[in-house]
């Protein structure tokens, strides 16, 4: 008798096929139902630093360093409302705009909203700066406008780079070359 004709040999590929089958239906279950409750992000901790370099270029504190902990932590709180509410008003934006026949006057509308909010954040966040420099002596103030600078500087390149241009560095505070012109608008 072949190995591979007998019941027994069948039977057994046939049970541990089902429990692979099973096994894979388990799991493409809970990556699609289960697991998506699991992809938000709530935010339930401030993080006062991103790196061991920004606490030491400002040369702060220990009462300097609780003062910025505590300013910054105020600005979030403040903010986070504010950024939930952009980020719902661009999903209902993307759920509009990708209609067959989407209005343009409602898409005008939250884009206005989103921009509002957006200059709020701004604002607050220029307050914020202000709020942190007051701490500062004027030579740790010179450091945070240079810090400043160069990771709103940072952030604006790589936007830039999504673009197609390429990627400067400015950390040095010095501009390597000067940024070309941006491309005309496509028609």
């Amino acid at each position: 008798m072949d190995f591979l004709s007998s019941k027994r040999f069948v039977t057994t590929a046939l049970v541990l096929l089902a429990i692979l089958n099973i096994t894979f239906m388990g799991m493409l279950w809970w990556q699609n139902f289960v697991n998506k409750s699991y992809q938000t992000v709530e935010v339930t901790r401030f993080y006062s630093s991103s790196g061991p370099r920004r606490g030491n270029e400002l040369e702060l504190t220990d009462q300097q360093k609780a003062a910025f902990r505590r300013l910054r932590q105020e600005h979030f709180r403040k903010t986070m409302p504010s950024v939930q509410k952009i980020i719902e008003f661009k999903k209902e934006l993307i759920s509009e705009s990708v209609k067959p026949e989407p209005d343009k006057a409602k898409l005008l509308a939250i884009a206005d909203s989103i921009g509002k909010r957006q200059a709020l954040i701004e604002k607050d966040l220029a307050i914020h700066f202000h709020e942190l420099s007051a701490l500062c002596t004027p030579a740790q103030r010179d450091s945070l406008e240079k810090l400043l600078n160069n990771i709103y500087t940072v952030r604006y390149q790589k936007m830039n780079s999504w673009r197609g241009q390429p990627h400067r560095d400015y950390r040095d505070g010095v501009r390597n070359a000067p940024f070309p012109p941006p491309p005309p608008p496509e028609n």
